[in-house]
């Protein structure tokens, strides 16, 4: 990556009460770039998120996002300046149409591209069932309702947690086959991945957590299997020893 990063973290960490799931973690994205953060359970990945997207408290220069510092600030006030997230579950309001619930990515208040239109263009059988409760749909169906209403807050950075979870091979592909049209326009992607062979596809660069910590950061295309292997369990190992 070159130039200033978009999103960065310095040292960050992160607690749930006392219990703490970061450990001074230090990250980066750049303008337009897809990384991905990898990890088994409880590494820390969905916790990462969290605290960006102001779920968990952090202190202000922690976290600096275009310039920036914003740690602790509010998720609203995070989704005006262009913080999106689409969060692991889905997270659909089960009273409102899948329409009103894409609807509701646009109380940040931002403009651009992304329009019903445009959300129906890159997902056409949302359109068809756009009057239908959105909780009623397929897995992978809510999982595009959930990407298109964080895309209608036409946000700079959009965060996925655990988009491919619990979904079948073939409609996971659908969803990662509109990625070149979701990022086209320049946007910028963290990705959390359980798949490892397809976060490496689809990122430029990604991070491996293992209990709270960064233990493997690199270029997507040139990070090796035992590289991720170690990454993944190599610090646990090393500490039973």
């Amino acid at each position: 990556m070159s130039g200033a990063p978009l999103l960065g973290t310095h040292r960050l960490e992160a607690r749930y009460g006392d219990f703490q799931a970061l450990f001074g973690v230090d990250f980066e994205v750049g303008e337009g770039e897809v990384v991905a953060v990898i990890g088994a359970n409880g590494a820390g990945k969905s916790t990462l998120l969290k605290t960006i997207a102001g779920l968990l408290k952090a202190p202000r220069e922690s976290i600096r996002f275009a310039g920036e510092p914003i740690g602790g600030l509010r998720p609203g006030e995070l989704a005006r300046r262009g913080i999106a997230m689409v969060p692991e579950g889905r997270r659909l309001f089960a009273s409102l149409s899948v329409e009103e619930n894409l609807l509701m990515g646009m109380q940040s208040g931002r403009r651009g591209p992304w329009t019903l239109g445009a959300v129906y263009v890159l997902f056409p059988m949302l359109r068809d069932k756009r009057s239908h409760p959105a909780t009623s749909l397929s897995g992978g169906q809510q999982q595009m309702v959930a990407i298109g209403r964080a895309l209608m807050a036409n946000p700079r950075l959009l965060m996925c947690d655990e988009i491919s979870l619990g979904l079948a091979p073939i409609v996971v592909k659908e969803i990662y086959d509109a990625l070149p049209a979701i990022v086209a326009g320049g946007l910028t992607m963290i990705i959390v991945e359980q798949d490892v062979g397809l976060a490496r596809l689809v990122s430029h660069r990604l991070y491996c957590l293992q209990e709270g910590r960064v233990t493997l950061a690199g270029r997507s295309s040139e990070v090796t299997r035992d590289e991720i292997s170690q990454a993944y369990f190599g610090a646990r190992a090393e500490a039973a020893r």
